[in-house]
């Protein structure tokens, strides 16, 4: 099990800011990246401009293999404008 946190507009299509989702213990970042579109598809429509971080170290979507230890954390968070 993993932690996954939400931000900005990763946090409004999920509808909400954090959970706990069982994943595959060795899973690519990609992989990892389907199963929380699996629980929520609505995230799909930020794929390709979304940031993901695994233990606080960003991860480009790819065939990278992550292996998850229990309670890791995973930050999606989407693009953030400033001015």
């Amino acid at each position: 099990q993993v932690s996954v946190l939400y931000f900005a507009r990763s946090a409004e299509l999920a509808g909400l800011r954090c959970e706990t989702l069982r994943v595959p213990r060795q899973v690519t970042s990609l992989q990892l990246w389907e199963e929380i579109v699996r629980v929520h598809p609505r995230l799909a429509v930020i794929r390709d401009q979304v940031v993901f971080a695994v233990r606080q170290e960003y991860v480009l979507l790819g065939d990278q293999l992550l292996v998850l230890q229990p309670g890791d954390e995973v930050a999606i968070i989407p693009p953030i404008s400033g001015g």
